[in-house]
Order: C-alpha cells, then sequence, then structure tokens
C-alpha cells in the first residue's frame, strides 16, 4: 500500500513577513499578477512599494471563488503575461489565486491576512456558485510554492476570523483519524503517512492548549506565542492534517450546510464546528472527548447548536437536506468506516444541536 503526504513547498510566519512578499515571489517569476482583497490593499501597496524585485499588478478580488471569478481573473493573467501570481487575503482569494496559477500554469505565492481557515497550504480549492453555494472541489497536481503569514496583520482582523479557523482546524484529527481507521484515502487519492496522523494529532492538542489563551491575548492586539501557535495550528498543521490525513464528516456536513440561505452569512470554520460536533455524535466518540470539545467551543466562541449558524428553527426536510448533500457520491462522509445514511447524518445534527442547547440553558 502506497503513503503519500504533501506539503506546501516553504511556510514563513512571523510579524512582519509581509515586508519579504517581494523577495518571495521574485524567486519564481519577473511578472506578478497579484490578487488581493479590498482590506489588505494599502498593506500590499506599502509591502511593494519601490521594490524593483518584479513588476507586480494589483486586481481586486471579487468576493466569491466562483467559476465566474476564476475565469476573469485568468483572462487579465494572461493579458499581462504574469508568470507568478500572488493571493493576499482569506480563503477565497487564495483558492481563487491557486485555481489561476494552475490554469496559466505558473508558480503561487499566498500570503494569508486572516487564521481562518487551512486554505493557504493546500493543493485544492473550494469553487462555490455565485450565490455562494457550495459547488465542487478543485484538484491541483502541487501545493502552493510559497506561504506566508504575517501575525501581525492577522491580529490586524477582527478576532472571528482567528476563532473560525480554530473551528476549522478543529475537525482536522477527527476526520484524519476516521481515514485512518477506515483506510481511507487523504486528498491524493492514497492512505496518509504516519507523519500526517501525528500532525493532525498536534494540531488538536495545539487548540486545546493554547485556543482559550490566544482568544485572550488577541484583544491585546500583542503577537503572543500562544497566539502564533494557533495561527501555525489553523494554518499548517490543520492544512497538512487535513490534506495528508484526510477528510470525513465534518467537511461534508458543512458542505450541506451551505445548501441553506440561512447559513450564508456564517464562515466556513463555524459551520465546519458544528459539522465537528455532529460528526462526533455520528461516529459515537467518548463522551469525555465530546464534553472535552463542547468545551473548547464555548471557551473560544465557536457555534454550539444550529441556531448559532442562523438555523433557530429547522425543519426535519431542511436538515435532510442537508444530510443528502452532505452524503453525495464522492464527498468525504464516504471516508468513514461503514455505511453512512442521510438519516443517521440528520439524526447526528440534531444530536449535536441538542447537546449545543442544554449547554446554554435552551
Amino acid at each position: 500500500m502506497l503513503m503519500t503526504s504533501i506539503f506546501p513547498g516553504r511556510y514563513v510566519q512571523g510579524a512582519g513577513a509581509l515586508a519579504s512578499l517581494p523577495e518571495e515571489a521574485a524567486r519564481l517569476g519577473a511578472r506578478a499578477l497579484a490578487i488581493v482583497s479590498g482590506s489588505i490593499r494599502a498593506a500590499v501597496e506599502k509591502a511593494v512599494a519601490g521594490r524593483k524585485l518584479l513588476d507586480i499588478t494589483l486586481e481586486r478580488f471579487g468576493g466569491e471563488c466562483s467559476d465566474e471569478e476564476i475565469d476573469r481573473l485568468v483572462a487579465l493573467a494572461r493579458k499581462i503575461h504574469a508568470d507568478v501570481i500572488i493571493g493576499v487575503g482569506g480563503g477565497k482569494t487564495l483558492d481563487t489565486a491557486k485555481a489561476i496559477a494552475n490554469a496559466i500554469k505558473t508558480p503561487v505565492v499566498l500570503a494569508p491576512s486572516i487564521a481562518s481557515t487551512d486554505a493557504p497550504c493546500s493543493a485544492l480549492s473550494v469553487v462555490y456558485t455565485a450565490q455562494g453555494a457550495f459547488k465542487r472541489y478543485l484538484l491541483f497536481p502541487r501545493n502552493p510554492d510559497v506561504v506566508m503569514v504575517d501575525s501581525q496583520i492577522v491580529l490586524g482582523a477582527p478576532v472571528r476570523f482567528l476563532i473560525s479557523g480554530m473551528g476549522d482546524a478543529l475537525s482536522t484529527w477527527f476526520e484524519a483519524e476516521d481515514c485512518r481507521e477506515a483506510k481511507s484515502p487523504n486528498m491524493t487519492g492514497r492512505v496518509g503517512s504516519m507523519t500526517a496522523y501525528g500532525l493532525a494529532r498536534l494540531c488538536f492538542d495545539t487548540l486545546m492548549a493554547d485556543g482559550a489563551a490566544a482568544r485572550q491575548d488577541f484583544d491585546g492586539k500583542i503577537v503572543t506565542p500562544a497566539i502564533e501557535r494557533i495561527i501555525e495550528a489553523n494554518t499548517l498543521l490543520s492544512g497538512l492534517g487535513f490534506e495528508s490525513g484526510g477528510l470525513s464528516g465534518a467537511h461534508a456536513i458543512h458542505n450541506g450546510f451551505t445548501v441553506l440561505p440561512e447559513t450564508h452569512k456564517f464562515w466556513h470554520g463555524e459551520k465546519v464546528a458544528i459539522g465537528t460536533l455532529s460528526l462526533l455524535m455520528l461516529t459515537k466518540r467518548p463522551a469525555d472527548v465530546v464534553a472535552k470539545v463542547y468545551d473548547f467551543c464555548q471557551a473560544v466562541g465557536l457555534p454550539i447548536c444550529l441556531a448559532d449558524i442562523g438555523l433557530e428553527n429547522p425543519t426535519d426536510d431542511q436538515l435532510m437536506e442537508v444530510a443528502r448533500v452532505a452524503c453525495a457520491p464522492g464527498d468525504t462522509i464516504r471516508n468513514i468506516k461503514g455505511n453512512i445514511t442521510p438519516e443517521a447524518v440528520r439524526d447526528a445534527i440534531k444530536a449535536a444541536d441538542a447537546e449545543g442547547r442544554r449547554r446554554k440553558g435552551k
């Protein structure tokens, strides 16, 4: 049996890292198209001002990693003959940059402005419709060439992003364990390595050890060791753990939630957190583990019931729609050992919600 683990080519993290963006990109090309989220544009302009290492064209990201936005930016990249793509911003900006680089066969440098997802390190993009519903995964033959995280810039974003990143990272170990136990494939189509499963566990342990402290430290806007470790857990450990360890039910249930418009204003990691709690119920994890995860979510401010992601009084029909999408052919819930039915997924979501409401006294 072949084992495969995949990694980004270079990972850079620390306060002030964005200043080295031109230097990192210039190792890979001479003419860059930089896809930039609007909120971070001024910081990018400052980082590249007066730097003659390469020619950079800045373009504002349209807001959704959709086929329409990818096509628009691919056309621009070809027009300016870009030989390296840069993505600076949130997860959807970075996923779009990866898709562009893959389309025109160039290297890609990613600089997340938030620590809200593990998207920066992976060789895939999540494509949505223009309206924000999950559409499909795009899998690429290589991981990003450079990932660089400026911890000070991460602190400049609302704390909700960091918390959402912890929600995404929270699923990593449980999903990797499902894949390991079932000998299910990771994102390469092969089983993961001992290293991958070990990193997935390290991700979970780091969240448990440093998550609450990082949440508290964040308000001081000072880069503390706890914050650095949680940024690394959210970005690198979660990225390596999910991609080389594998996904299972938490992300599949997240995908199901995206069909309900009420959830669209909530972020990926917030919905993944509910997906993780549902996965714990679906796979009958030990009671002490379930309690520990709920305690963690409450300590850092993650959702623990459906109302927390906009579903105040969902009907059984709505939850069955979520469950059917989660169980769609080819989705990652199939990586769990045994036969997982939509009915079982619906009931697990209801059980997770009931425990969350009980803890909130609702």
